[in-house]
C-alpha cells in the first residue's frame, strides 16, 4: 500500500480540517521544485552580498537575518497558507543560512578570498571552525529543537500544523536545516573532491534513494520528509556554486547577479503558479462545502 504522507502530509479524514486553518503548503513535486529554487536561489544571493559586494559575513548575516525576522513575522501573522509569503520565509532562511554558515565555518584565510582580497566585509570574517565542526554543531541544535518538537506533543506533519506554537517549531528546525545543508553543501563542493557537478549528483542520488523508500512501509514518512527537506538545501547549495563559480574551479562562472535574477524570475513564476493553484484549490472547497451544505437543507 502507498503511503502517501510524504506528498500530502495528511490523512483524508484530517482535510476538511486543515482545509479552511493550514498555514502551510502540500508537499506535492511542485513544492520540492520551488524548494530546490529557493535554496539556490539563498546560495547565490547571500554570496552576492557576502563575496561580490564584500560585505563580508558578519554584516550579510546580521542584514539577511533581519530580513529572515521581518518575513516570519509576516508569515505568522497570515491566517492561512500564502504561497509568496511561505516562499518568502524559505528564500529567506536559505540566504540567511548561506551566511550562517561561511560565518561559522570560514575564516579570513585566501583559499575563501577572491581577486587577491586580503579581507572581506567589516567585522569579524569568520570563525573558522570548519565544515565537519559546524555542522556537528548544527545537528546537535536541530535535534534539539526536534526533541523540544517531540516533547510539545505538536504533530511532525506539516499539513497538520495549524497553531502558532507548532509553526514557530517548524520554521526554528527549518532555518537551522538550511544552516546545516548549506555546510554540508559546500562540504561536497570545496573539501570533499566531488565538486560541484560531483556533490549535486550525489545529493540526488541519496534523494532518488529517499524517493523508493517511500514504498517501504516501516520507514516513517515524516522521517524521509525532513531527511529530503534537510538534502535539497546541499544541493541548491552545489547548483548556485556551480552556476557562479569559475570555470578553472568547475563552475559555470555565471556570477552571482546574473545567476540570481535568473533564479529571482524562475521563483517568482512558480509563486504565481501557487497561488493560483491555492485559489482554484479554495474556490473548489467552497464550492464542495456549499453543495453539501445544500443537499443538508435539502
Amino acid at each position: 500500500m502507498e503511503k502517501p504522507e510524504i506528498l500530502n502530509g495528511v490523512d483524508a479524514a484530517s482535510m476538511s480540517t486543515t482545509a479552511v486553518m493550514k498555514k502551510l503548503p502540500e508537499v506535492t513535486l511542485a513544492f520540492w521544485i520551488m524548494k530546490i529554487a529557493a535554496t539556490t536561489l539563498g546560495e547565490t544571493v547571500g554570496d552576492l552580498f557576502a563575496q561580490t559586494l564584500k560585505l563580508g559575513y558578519f554584516l550579510t548575516t546580521i542584514a539577511l537575518f533581519a530580513i529572515f525576522v521581518v518575513t516570519l513575522v509576516v508569515q505568522l501573522r497570515s491566517r492561512r497558507y500564502n504561497p509568496f509569503f511561505y516562499w518568502t520565509v524559505i528564500l529567506s532562511t536559505s540566504m540567511a543560512g548561506t551566511t550562517m554558515s561561511d560565518f561559522m565555518n570560514r575564516d579570513a584565510s585566501a583559499r575563501y578570498l577572491s581577486d587577491g582580497a586580503t579581507s572581506l566585509g567589516w567585522g569579524p570574517q569568520g570563525l573558522g571552525l570548519g565544515y565537519p565542526a559546524g555542522a556537528a554543531i548544527l545537528i546537535s541544535i536541530l535535534l534539539a529543537v526536534f526533541v523540544a518538537w517531540k516533547l510539545s506533543g505538536m504533530t511532525f506533519q506539516i499539513r497538520d500544523i495549524v497553531s502558532f506554537r507548532g509553526e514557530a517549531l517548524f520554521w526554528s528546525a527549518i532555518l537551522v536545516s538550511n544552516t546545516l545543508g548549506t555546510s554540508m553543501g559546500d562540504f561536497l563542493s570545496d573539501s570533499s573532491g566531488l565538486g560541484y557537478a560531483g556533490g549535486a549528483l550525489l545529493v540526488t542520488g541519496v534523494l532518488a534513494l529517499l524517493l523508493a523508500l517511500m514504498k517501504v512501509p516501516a520507514v516513517p514518512n515524516v522521517l524521509l520528509f525532513w531527511i529530503a527537506f534537510v538534502l535539497t538545501r546541499p544541493l541548491g547549495a552545489t547548483a548556485g556554486d556551480f552556476l557562479t563559480k569559475p570555470v578553472a574551479k568547475g563552475g559555470l562562472d555565471l556570477g552571482t547577479a546574473g545567476s540570481s535574477a535568473v533564479l529571482v524570475a524562475v521563483l517568482f513564476g512558480l509563486m504565481v503558479f501557487a497561488q493560483a493553484q491555492e485559489r482554484r484549490g479554495s474556490t473548489a472547497s467552497a464550492t464542495k462545502r456549499e453543495q453539501v451544505s445544500r443537499r443538508r437543507a435539502g
